[in-house]
């Protein structure tokens, strides 16, 4: 049978062609649809908290037609705690989360490793320079600005975006790769909050990602320990910058931070046709079983 999902917002307000899931996703049996004439049909609703958070609970369905009682909703977010508001007040509402934790009823994280069955030569592009960071959201009381500022006294870093200079053509991955490293600075510190900045900014680009955002061990459950740098294996900004400039004169050991391609290829995870298709899986995959997530705030805050 046809699994119908319904959006019950289209993220941040913007219409778009919803994604056929077994063509992209080879998820099938998928009803991806914004009608909310569906609502009492729908297996899964999906409210995404930023939308929430504008329209207010007030905004959710009630009352007519009844909310279906094998019906799942699915409270889905891919900011982190710091730029989430309004999570109080939403207990006891949700059957599902999905979100990049790990610990999500639906796990989609912004990137993963995965190993092809036939591994593919990897080519490390040519690099002319040193360290690149991209940043759109400049904020002076941002830990990544603060550390940023520190570590610019020790070597050169080329700051594109809202600050800096312009991106080439071909966007962030084309102007990156020139770069033997990428500052992966996190907007906040929080549990597997591991953005595109480490998956599609540094990885695709193959540059060297240097890290900010959860502890080291944190990365570790998603990457190779060697794959990366961050910024707590050194105990202050001018020592990173020394290790780096060590590396950049230092071929073998530069390359040694690109072994884990012989085994692994980067996937960097598309919004949002991705998303919606994986609940549709998840709903495939549940059977009966529904919860209820009581602390939502509590539970992602942690």
């Amino acid at each position: 049978e046809t699994v119908t999902v319904l959006l019950w917002w289209e993220p941040f307000g913007r219409p778009r062609r919803l994604a056929d899931c077994r063509r992209h996703y080879n998820i099938s049996g998928c009803r991806l649809s914004a009608d909310r004439s569906r609502f009492a049909e729908a297996q899964a609703v999906l409210f995404h908290h930023r939308d929430l958070a504008r329209h207010g609970p007030g905004g959710l369905p009630r009352g007519s037609p009844p909310r279906p009682p094998r019906q799942r909703w699915v409270w889905m977010n891919f900011e982190s705690p710091s730029h989430s508001p309004g999570l109080r007040g939403l207990s006891g509402l949700f059957n599902w989360t999905m979100s990049y934790r790990r610990d999500s009823d639906v796990f989609v994280p912004y990137g993963y490793l995965y190993a092809p069955p036939a591994p593919r030569p990897f080519v490390l592009p040519r690099k002319t320079r040193l360290v690149a960071w991209v940043i759109s959201n400049w904020n002076e009381e941002h830990a990544r600005v603060r550390y940023y500022r520190q570590l610019k006294e020790h070597l050169p870093i080329d700051v594109y975006g809202a600050r800096g200079l312009a991106l080439a053509e071909g966007g962030v991955v084309e102007t990156v790769s020139a770069y033997k490293f990428y500052l992966a600075f996190e907007n906040s510190q929080h549990t597997d909050y591991i953005t595109e900045k480490l998956w599609r900014n540094a990885f695709s680009a193959s540059a060297v990602p240097v890290v900010l955002g959860p502890r080291r061990a944190n990365y570790e459950r998603f990457i190779p320990p060697d794959s990366f740098i961050h910024v707590d294996d050194f105990p202050s900004p001018r020592l990173l910058a020394t290790y780096l400039k060590f590396l950049d004169k230092n071929k073998p050991n530069y390359r040694r931070y690109f072994a884990w391609r012989k085994k692994y290829e980067v996937h960097v995870t598309s919004f949002w046709d991705e998303h919606f298709c994986k609940v549709c899986e998840a709903v495939r995959a549940a059977g009966n079983q529904i919860k209820i997530v009581q602390n939502l705030a509590t539970w992602f805050e942690s």
